[in-house]
């Protein structure tokens, strides 16, 4: 029984962001951002200054548009690393995503995800 109800929330958590009559899906939920590592998950190197982001099921290579709902700022980032793997956050960007996105200071910020197609 517990593996069914795995199967189901991780079936249910990709068909989030599956596209659906013409539009992108949207999240929202909690982003934080992170500067340090060396490798991402894609197999590049990280790089803080290019805007970028992890997140735990869309393909790498997927553009999503961040926007920041308590300041309204937008971004799009690119899909190259894993994560985030601390419970409740959706989403980690680079540090260059979150300062155009105005969090650096806060760290976490609430967001819309939205793939862009």
């Amino acid at each position: 029984m517990k593996k069914r109800v795995v199967l189901s929330c991780a079936a249910l958590s990709m068909m989030a962001f599956a596209p659906s009559s013409g539009r992108a899906d949207t999240s929202t939920g909690v982003a934080s951002y992170y500067w340090q590592g060396q490798h991402t998950a894609s197999g590049e190197r990280f790089k803080p200054g290019e805007l970028t982001a992890a997140h735990r099921s869309l393909p790498f290579g997927t553009k999503v548009r961040v926007t920041n709902l308590g300041n309204g700022k937008s971004v799009v980032v690119r899909i190259n690393d894993r994560g985030p793997y601390i419970r409740g956050r959706i989403i980690d960007v680079s540090r260059a995503a979150a300062s155009h996105l105005g969090f650096t200071g806060r760290g976490v910020t609430r967001v819309t995800l939205a793939v862009v197609e």
